[in-house]
């Protein structure tokens, strides 16, 4: 192995692309009957597509500590949707640059304190398509599109006046060239041309669509409006409503929609994932220009879903597959010997990224890291599988108002939850029923709840909330978003 600091030219270089809020079914290699993502269906079938991948606390902070550290939420200390300062002793892009990897981030960090680093040399930073509380410099985006784009002030991303958190949807106000997704993708563009040529290099291309607001360019957004775009899921569980609601929160969690403006939202959402296939194919066929696309191991994810009226609710924090699973997919490089169209359901999770990709690079991996590498499951047999993880733990502090925090488990083929504070229990056969319509703890047997609850018994057991005593679950113990350093008094 190479001496660590030295680079070595013959290690891959390494792409980990990433987008904000996107749902695991939201990719045409996937199913899904309307969303268009011709480039990255292609990558997908050139290696390992993961159906099963997990964010293990779907929003955005501790999702995002997940992928930075290969770390589980508890073990880096976030489980739910917060800032706070924080200090990892290994990260991502922390050992690739000490491998000797030239590493830059493009694109979403939202991490605390802004332009920290984190292991990256370089980054061009935007969080948000707003300038946020800090200023313009906090968002090198906003200062770019204030000097260049066609509306006066300084909020010039969010003129059209769409919630970043809600769920009105319409199309940009800004042409294509002057979005988010464009500039990432341009930014990263140039890096690739002005890397160091003698060093392999780490981009982090972190795009914010589709998160909300869902307003991809016009010409996204009229293609899917002129769509039948389905209805949402909604399982013999879910809140129920007897007509639509009007007059609530924009940005509620929990709502059903008049159909017009369902659709409107879902026009956008998908709208936005199209546009973002099409930058990833504008950047990847740079790469097949400056023949390094055989060289570079692309993996991309989301760092969680989106309800998008499923079950009646909006936005993320939730247990159910729209909220809790993400897409993940692994091109390798050629020099890897991996096979393509390989599809994979064993459970995965944003804490293997950093395990998988520091694997492809031949990089150790810190013991810090909870996450493993997938490497072994990107093959076309079932040998990789053998010792791989029996079940993925994922969990989120109460957020909204749903039966506040939850914990789930899940081994890609049926799924366990039990929220903190109410002791609600549902259980899942993702086989079956992958849309989560019929809870089989309500049913007649309730499947292996038992079963179910004790493997979660034995996660819990030494959680400093006390979330299990005398082997049994607790219910109404705190559930913040930071775990405590120190066990809660019971």
């Amino acid at each position: 192995m190479t001496e660590i600091g030295r680079p070595n030219p013959e290690r891959p270089n390494i792409v980990l692309i990433t987008t904000d809020q996107q749902r695991g079914d939201c990719l045409g290699v996937d199913g899904h009957p309307v969303v268009q993502t011709p480039n990255l269906d292609h990558l997908a079938r050139s290696g390992a597509l993961f159906r099963r991948g997990y964010s293990e606390c779907p929003s955005c902070v501790p999702a995002r500590r997940t992928l930075l550290s290969g770390q589980s939420p508890v073990a880096h200390g976030m489980v739910g949707m917060t800032s706070a300062p924080w200090d990892p002793a290994h990260t991502l892009p922390g050992e690739l640059a000490r491998a000797g990897y030239q590493t830059q981030l493009v694109g979403k960090l939202h991490m605390t304190p802004a332009r920290k680093r984190f292991g990256f040399e370089n980054m061009e930073l935007a969080d948000s398509t707003h300038s946020g509380g800090g200023g313009l410099t906090d968002n090198d985006f906003v200062e770019w599109l204030t000097r260049n784009g066609p509306v006066e002030g300084v909020e010039p991303g969010v003129a059209h006046g769409v919630s970043a958190n809600g769920w009105v949807g319409r199309p940009n106000h800004l042409p294509e060239h002057l979005t988010h997704t464009f500039w990432s993708t341009s930014r990263a563009m140039d890096f690739v041309r002005r890397r160091d040529p003698e060093a392999p290099f780490f981009l982090h291309l972190s795009y914010i669509d589709p998160h909300p607001p869902m307003t991809p360019p016009e010409f996204y957004y009229d293609r899917f409006d002129a769509m039948d775009l389905g209805r949402p899921k909604v399982g013999d569980w879910a809140p129920r409503f007897d007509e639509p609601v009007r007059g609530l929160d924009i940005n509620a969690w929990e709502i059903r929609l008049e159909d017009q403006l369902l659709h409107q939202a879902r026009a956008g959402y998908y709208g936005m994932i199209n546009h973002v296939d099409d930058q990833v194919g504008r950047f990847v066929d740079l790469l097949r220009r400056s023949k390094l696309l055989d060289d570079t191991v692309i993996l991309f994810t989301s760092d969680h879903g989106e309800m998008l009226g499923d079950h009646n609710m909006w936005r993320k924090t939730f247990p159910y597959e729209a909220s809790a699973r993400v897409p993940f997919f692994l091109k390798p490089a050629r020099s890897m010997g991996l096979p393509a169209d390989v599809v994979r359901s064993e459970p995965v999770g944003l804490q293997d990224v950093m395990p998988t990709l520091l694997e492809a690079a031949g990089v150790p991996i810190p013991d810090s890291c909870t996450g493993r590498s997938v490497l072994p499951l990107a093959t076309a047999g079932d040998d990789g599988a053998t010792g791989w993880r029996e079940y993925l733990h994922g969990e989120h502090a109460g957020q909204y108002d749903y039966d506040a925090g939850m914990h789930y488990l899940t081994d890609g083929h049926h799924k366990y939850v039990w929220y903190t504070q109410t002791g609600r229990e549902h259980l899942f056969d993702l086989d079956a029923d992958p849309d989560e319509l019929h809870d089989l703890s309500a049913a007649p047997g309730g499947g292996d709840l038992a079963g179910w609850r004790a493997r979660l018994v034995e996660t819990l057991a030494d959680r400093p909330e006390g979330f299990v005593r005398s082997g049994e679950l607790v219910v109404g113990r705190p559930h913040h978003h930071l775990v405590p350093a120190e066990p809660l008094p019971v």
